[in-house]
C-alpha cells in the first residue's frame, strides 16, 4: 500500500508539474518556428448564442436573410478588401451583409482577417494559428503555413494567446464569409497596438507573403461610441470621409487626434494599405448606419460602415463579374460615394422640388420627416438648378448646421428665388428646370496645391472679405486642369487670378453628386 501510495503521489505531482508548463506555456508570446508547432487546437466560439444565434438552422436564417436584405451599389471592379462592423447581429448585421453580399458565389485562396482585440492589450499583432475555428456552421480552416509565413516577416507580429480566445470582433466576420464563400480558409489576425506604424508593418507583412495568392482582407471596425445620435452620425462622417477618399494617413491622423473614432481603427488602415499594395485604387462605401436607427433610442449609439475596397483594372473579366450586384446606386463620375443610396437620393430630390414648387406657387412650405438616418446627418448641400442645359441658380450651405434633409429644402428655395445673378423662377419654368444635389463632405485646408484631385475635389478660397467655392464637378464640366481650377476659383471670390499663390486660405471638399435625370425623376 505504501509503495502505491508513492506511486500516486509521483504521478499526481508529475501531472500538476505538466499542468503547470502548459498554462506558463500559454501565457508566453511564441515567435519563429516554436510557435508554429504541429498541435491542432480548435478554437471555439466565444459569443455564439450572444452576437449572433447559437445554433446552425437558425444561424443560418439569419444570415441568409441579412444577405437577401443588403441592396449594395453597383460598381464594376475587384474587390480586394472590405470593412465591416463587428457587434451584434440584430444592431450592425445588415451593415454587414452589404459588403459580403458583394463576394457571395466569389472564391478566394484565404480569407485575411484583422481585427482590434477588446480584451488584452499587448504590442503588435497577433496571429492565432493553432487551428481551425468553429462556429454553429461548422469548422473554418486556418492556413497555418500563411500564418507562419507573416509571423516570421516583421518581429512585431507574434502569437499571443490572451487576444484570441475571447475576441468577438474576428468571431463574428465568420459566419458571413461561411454562407457566402463556397469555401473559406482564413489568416486571423487581432491587433494589439494600432499606432499607424504598427498598420504600416502588418500591411507589408500581408501584402509581400500574398502577391501570388487571390486573397480577401476584412478590417474589422465599429465607429463611434455611446454618443447621442447627431453627434454620433457627425463623428462617423469623418471616418467615412477618409474611407471613402482612400486617405488613411488622413484617417490615422485624425483618430490620433481624436477629431473621430473607430475601435478598430487600425484594422481599417492596415487593410487599406495592404489592399493599395495588391492593387486598389478606389474606396467605396456601401452602407452606414448606427444602434439608434435599431433600437429607437438616440441617446447612446454605436456607428456601423461597410465599405469595399476594389481594384479597377481594365480586362479583369472576372473580377468585374463579382461586383454587379443589384443594387441602390450607381458611382458618380465626380466627386466621392458617401454611402447615399437611391433612396437617400430619390427622397432628397423630391424634397426640393416640392420645397421649390411650393415656394413658386406662394403655398406654404411642407414639413419633412424621414426616416432615412443618413437625411438626418448634419452635412452641408449645394442645391443647382438647370434649365434646357444652362445654370438658372446654385446656392448652398457649407457648415452642417442642420440634417440634411432641411439643409436640401432650404438651399432648393434659396437656389430658386434668392440667387443674385438670376430672377427668381416662376411657375411656368417648373417644367423645364432640372435639380441637382451636391452632398459635401467637411472641408480640409490645403497646404499644397499639387494635393487636388481634378473630378474629386471642390475648392473654396478666403482672403480678407473675399471667399468663392467651385463645386467639384465645375472643374470637370469646363475641363481644366489644377491651374486654372484655382484661377477660377480666386476669380468666383473677386480676386486676383492668382490670388491663391500668396495670402490666402485655400481649403478641398468633395460632394456626392446626384440630380433628376439620372434618377429618372425628370418630370
Amino acid at each position: 500500500m505504501r509503495g502505491r501510495s508513492l506511486g500516486i503521489a509521483s504521478i499526481s505531482i508529475f501531472l500538476l508539474i505538466f499542468a503547470f508548463a502548459c498554462s506558463k506555456g500559454t501565457e508566453s508570446r511564441e515567435r519563429g518556428n516554436a510557435s508554429m508547432a504541429p498541435s491542432v487546437e480548435i478554437r471555439e466560439p466565444a459569443v455564439a448564442g450572444a452576437f449572433y444565434p447559437g445554433t446552425e438552422s437558425a444561424l443560418r436564417k439569419n444570415v441568409e436573410q441579412l444577405l437577401s436584405q443588403a441592396k449594395p451599389p453597383v460598381f464594376k471592379g475587384k474587390v480586394i478588401g472590405l470593412i465591416s462592423p463587428h457587434a451584434g447581429y440584430i444592431y450592425s448585421g445588415l451593415v454587414a451583409a452589404h459588403g459580403y453580399k458583394l463576394i457571395k458565389g466569389t472564391r478566394f485562396d484565404d480569407v485575411i482577417i484583422v481585427a482590434p482585440s477588446h480584451h488584452a492589450y499587448f504590442k503588435g499583432s497577433s496571429i492565432y494559428f493553432k487551428g481551425p475555428y468553429r462556429t454553429p456552421l461548422g469548422l473554418v480552416d486556418v492556413d497555418r503555413a500563411l500564418c507562419k509565413a507573416i509571423v516570421d516577416f516583421d518581429e512585431s507580429i507574434i502569437y499571443y494567446p490572451q487576444a484570441h480566445f475571447r475576441e468577438h470582433s474576428l468571431e463574428v466576420q465568420l459566419p458571413f464569409l461561411q454562407i457566402a464563400l463556397d469555401s473559406l480558409r482564413i489568416v486571423p489576425i487581432v491587433m494589439g497596438d494600432q499606432a499607424f506604424d504598427n498598420c504600416v508593418r502588418l500591411a507589408e507583412a500581408i501584402a509581400s507573403n500574398v502577391k501570388d495568392r487571390n486573397v480577401l482582407l476584412v478590417a474589422s471596425s465599429d465607429l463611434s461610441h455611446y454618443h447621442n445620435y447627431d453627434e454620433a452620425v457627425s463623428l462617423d462622417n469623418i471616418v467615412i470621409d477618409h474611407v471613402s477618399r482612400y486617405d488613411y494617413e488622413g484617417l490615422a491622423k485624425d483618430l490620433e487626434r481624436r477629431v473621430c473614432e473607430a475601435c478598430g481603427g487600425g484594422p481599417i488602415i492596415t487593410v487599406m494599405i495592404a489592399a493599395q499594395k495588391l492593387g486598389a485604387t478606389k474606396s467605396v462605401i456601401l452602407k452606414y448606419a448606427n444602434s439608434g436607427d435599431v433600437t429607437g433610442d438616440r441617446s447612446t449609439v454605436v456607428g456601423y460602415l461597410s465599405a469595399a475596397l476594389i481594384s479597377e483594372k481594365k480586362g479583369d473579366t472576372k473580377s468585374e463579374k463579382s461586383t454587379e450586384t443589384k443594387g441602390e446606386s450607381r458611382s458618380s463620375t465626380v466627386g466621392v460615394d458617401l454611402g447615399l443610396g437611391d433612396a437617400e437620393k430619390i427622397e432628397l430630390l423630391k424634397i426640393a422640388r416640392l420645397s421649390i414648387e411650393a415656394k413658386v406657387k406662394g403655398k406654404p412650405i411642407p414639413e419633412f420627416h424621414t426616416d432615412l438616418p443618413l437625411l438626418k446627418a448634419k452635412m452641408g448641400a449645394f442645391v443647382t438648378l438647370t434649365k434646357n442645359g444652362q445654370l438658372r441658380g446654385c446656392i448652398g450651405n457649407i457648415r452642417g448646421t442642420m440634417p440634411l434633409y432641411q439643409t436640401v429644402s432650404q438651399m432648393a428655395i434659396a437656389a430658386a428665388t434668392e440667387d443674385p445673378r438670376f430672377p427668381p423662377v416662376r411657375a411656368d419654368e417648373l417644367k423645364d428646370i432640372t435639380i441637382e444635389i451636391s452632398v459635401l463632405t467637411p472641408f480640409k485646408r490645403l497646404t499644397d496645391p499639387e494635393e487636388i484631385q481634378i473630378g474629386r475635389d471642390g475648392l473654396y478660397i478666403e482672403k480678407g472679405h473675399h471667399h468663392g467655392l467651385l463645386l467639384p464637378q465645375v472643374a470637370t464640366e469646363y475641363g481644366w486642369d489644377r491651374e486654372e481650377f484655382l484661377k477660377h476659383t480666386c476669380l468666383k471670390a473677386g480676386l486676383p487670378p492668382d490670388a491663391w499663390k500668396e495670402g490666402s486660405t485655400l481649403y478641398s471638399f468633395s460632394a456626392q453628386v446626384f440630380n433628376e435625370t439620372e434618377l429618372g425623376l425628370k418630370p
